[in-house]
Protein backbone atom coordinates (compact mmCIF):
# COMPACT_ATOMS: atom_id res chain seq x y z
CA UNK A 1 0.00 0.00 0.00
CA UNK A 2 1.22 3.48 -0.84
CA UNK A 3 2.00 5.44 2.28
CA UNK A 4 0.55 8.83 3.12
CA UNK A 5 4.06 10.25 2.91
CA UNK A 6 4.34 9.03 -0.70
CA UNK A 7 0.93 10.54 -1.46
CA UNK A 8 2.08 13.89 0.00
CA UNK A 9 5.25 13.70 -2.11
CA UNK A 10 3.28 12.95 -5.30
CA UNK A 11 0.87 15.80 -4.50
CA UNK A 12 3.81 18.15 -3.97
CA UNK A 13 5.34 17.14 -7.31
CA UNK A 14 1.97 17.80 -9.00
CA UNK A 15 1.64 21.07 -7.05
CA UNK A 16 -1.64 19.93 -5.51
CA UNK A 17 -2.87 20.86 -2.09
CA UNK A 18 -4.62 17.93 -0.43
CA UNK A 19 -6.25 17.50 2.97
CA UNK A 20 -5.57 14.71 5.50
CA UNK A 21 -8.78 12.95 4.42
CA UNK A 22 -7.68 13.12 0.78
CA UNK A 23 -4.29 11.65 1.70
CA UNK A 24 -6.04 8.56 3.08
CA UNK A 25 -8.37 8.29 0.07
CA UNK A 26 -5.57 8.79 -2.48
CA UNK A 27 -3.42 6.26 -0.63
CA UNK A 28 -6.15 3.62 -1.07
CA UNK A 29 -6.97 4.65 -4.66
CA UNK A 30 -3.36 4.70 -5.86
CA UNK A 31 -2.69 1.35 -4.17
CA UNK A 32 -5.67 -0.18 -5.98
CA UNK A 33 -4.42 1.19 -9.30
CA UNK A 34 -0.93 -0.24 -8.75
CA UNK A 35 -2.39 -3.61 -7.71
CA UNK A 36 -4.45 -3.65 -10.90
CA UNK A 37 -1.39 -2.83 -12.99
CA UNK A 38 0.43 -5.76 -11.34
CA UNK A 39 -2.45 -8.02 -12.41
CA UNK A 40 -2.18 -6.76 -15.97
CA UNK A 41 1.55 -7.54 -15.99
CA UNK A 42 0.71 -11.20 -15.27
CA UNK A 43 -1.34 -11.56 -18.46
CA UNK A 44 0.38 -13.58 -21.17
CA UNK A 45 0.51 -11.44 -24.31
CA UNK A 46 3.26 -13.35 -26.10
CA UNK A 47 0.88 -14.38 -28.92
CA UNK A 48 -0.69 -10.96 -29.31
CA UNK A 49 0.68 -8.73 -32.03
CA UNK A 50 1.39 -5.13 -31.04
CA UNK A 51 -1.13 -2.54 -32.16
CA UNK A 52 -1.08 1.22 -32.30
CA UNK A 53 -4.85 1.56 -32.55
CA UNK A 54 -7.79 -0.58 -31.55
CA UNK A 55 -9.42 -0.24 -34.97
CA UNK A 56 -7.85 -1.02 -38.30
CA UNK A 57 -7.69 2.29 -40.07
CA UNK A 58 -6.43 2.99 -43.54
CA UNK A 59 -6.15 6.12 -45.59
CA UNK A 60 -8.91 6.79 -48.05
CA UNK A 61 -7.69 8.48 -51.17
CA UNK A 62 -9.73 10.21 -53.79
CA UNK A 63 -8.90 11.53 -57.17
CA UNK A 64 -7.74 15.13 -57.23
CA UNK A 65 -10.22 16.32 -59.82
CA UNK A 66 -10.18 19.85 -61.11
CA UNK A 67 -13.61 21.42 -61.16
CA UNK A 68 -13.87 24.00 -63.85
CA UNK A 69 -15.95 26.96 -62.75
CA UNK A 70 -17.47 29.29 -65.26
CA UNK A 71 -15.87 32.73 -65.58
CA UNK A 72 -19.04 34.51 -64.45
CA UNK A 73 -18.88 32.81 -61.04
CA UNK A 74 -15.14 33.51 -60.72
CA UNK A 75 -15.65 37.18 -61.58
CA UNK A 76 -18.50 37.45 -59.08
CA UNK A 77 -16.34 35.94 -56.31
CA UNK A 78 -13.41 38.24 -57.05
CA UNK A 79 -15.67 41.28 -57.25
CA UNK A 80 -17.22 40.32 -53.89
CA UNK A 81 -13.85 40.25 -52.10
CA UNK A 82 -13.30 43.26 -49.81
CA UNK A 83 -9.69 43.76 -50.93
CA UNK A 84 -8.27 42.84 -54.28
CA UNK A 85 -5.32 43.69 -56.45
CA UNK A 86 -5.86 43.22 -60.16
CA UNK A 87 -7.57 39.79 -60.42
CA UNK A 88 -6.23 38.47 -57.12
CA UNK A 89 -7.89 38.54 -53.72
CA UNK A 90 -5.65 40.41 -51.28
CA UNK A 91 -5.43 38.99 -47.75
CA UNK A 92 -3.69 40.11 -44.58
CA UNK A 93 -0.09 38.98 -44.31
CA UNK A 94 0.63 36.30 -41.74
CA UNK A 95 4.40 36.77 -41.78
CA UNK A 96 6.26 39.52 -39.97
CA UNK A 97 8.65 41.56 -42.01
CA UNK A 98 12.17 41.56 -40.58
CA UNK A 99 13.09 44.82 -38.88
CA UNK A 100 16.41 46.45 -39.71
Amino acid sequence: MISKEEVRHIAQLARLGISKEEEEQFSRDLSEIIDYMKKLQEVDVSNVSPTSHSLELKNVFREDDVNITDSETVNHLIDSAPHKEERYIKVKSIFKEPSN
